[in-house]
């Protein structure tokens, strides 16, 4: 009944049968047979050629050292969320005290095999149905290392446990299903949320790129015309200072107040040409008729303005003042007459 209690067969002692004391045996390699003499244990027989004592000596165990791989039987196991779960798996042995393995216990394979499925049981029932999906492998560390805890006395070391299939209730196949499907169509709804909320940004970047260069170049220009419009007027100011300047110097030479006084009375007859064509409504003085009195009141004007500076050349250069109201007097008369 143990025997037939392993579902899968697996290479082991006992499908060839115990070998025969004939007083010289050949072992071969990675075997370890464990010899009795008189019903007690004597020696375990190395690889090669060995020695026994017929009818004393008998060949009890024969152990294979080589590494052993057995089907765990599905069984059924509970998840932490109340799952209940098929699963089956492989596990690697490897027989590494052949006395132990012949006198720890009865049978070392089947011992391992029911010890990995009730650890499965146990690890399975610790974890939920999403974990145990994700973390297969720190579950198959977990029954490996709980198998070596416990084979240790038994001269058999677990080397490793790997899942071979789960199977999940058809009801939960189809709530995983619909899970995967919701939470796919919610990365696809927050991917091009996401897409949108960057084509968004992206736009209203470029528009505050755009007017931060449109305010600098209307800045830029600004100054441009500020600093254009300040070079005109000190050019402007330079050229009416330089003007006045050469106004000055020809006013202090000779007949320079007469020249003066004869281009004040010239502006002041153009500007009574000129009015007509301005504007429809005009203004004049009740003398206009009258010429000379106009150049009069003209130069009576110029004088008022020009007296200081008259009652200072006056004491540097009389004879040059008194030419030149000679002379201004003499223009005058000569314009009275072409104008009459």
């Amino acid at each position: 009944l143990k025997h037939a209690a392993r579902l899968a067969p697996a290479p082991c002692r006992w499908n060839s049968g115990l070998p025969m004391n004939i007083g010289v045996l050949f072992v071969p390699q990675q075997e370890a047979w464990v010899v009795e003499r008189m019903g007690k244990f004597h020696r375990i027989l190395e690889p090669g050629l060995n020695f026994l004592i017929p009818l004393l000596d008998r060949i009890r165990y024969v152990q294979s050292l080589k590494e052993i791989v057995i089907n765990v039987p599905e069984q059924s196991a509970v998840t932490l969320d109340n799952v209940t779960l098929q699963i089956d798996g492989v596990l690697y042995l490897r027989v590494m005290d052949p006395y132990k393995a012949s006198y720890g216990v009865e049978d070392p394979e089947y011992a391992v095999t029911q010890l990995a499925q009730t650890t499965m049981r146990s690890e399975l029932g610790k974890l939920s149905l999403d974990r145990v999906f994700r973390e297969r492998e720190s579950l198959n560390a977990s029954i490996v290392d709980a198998i070596n805890q416990a084979s240790d006395c038994w001269g058999i070391r677990c080397l490793r446990y790997e899942i071979k299939d789960i199977h999940v209730p058809p009801r939960v196949k189809e709530s995983m299903q619909m899970q995967v499907e919701a939470e796919r169509r919610k990365r696809a709804t927050v991917l091009e949320s996401e897409g949108t909320r960057e084509s968004a940004i992206n736009v209203a970047e470029g528009q505050k790129q755009a007017q931060i260069l449109a305010s600098e170049a209307e800045k830029a220009e600004q100054i441009n015309k500020a600093a254009g419009e300040a070079n005109a007027m000190l050019v402007k100011a330079r050229a009416k200072a330089e003007a006045i300047q050469l106004l000055a110097a020809a006013l202090a030479q000779q007949h320079g107040n007469a020249a003066a006084s004869l281009s004040v009375a010239e502006q002041y007859v153009n500007a009574f040409s000129k009015i007509a064509k301005d504007s429809n409504t005009v203004l004049l003085p009740a003398n206009t008729g009258d010429v000379t009195n106009m150049v009069a009141q003209a130069l009576g004007i110029y004088t008022t303005l020009t007296k200081p500076q008259a009652v200072k050349t006056q004491d540097e250069m009389p004879p040059a003042h008194e030419d030149s109201h000679s002379s201004a007097t003499e223009v005058l008369k000569a314009e009275q007459g072409s104008s009459s």
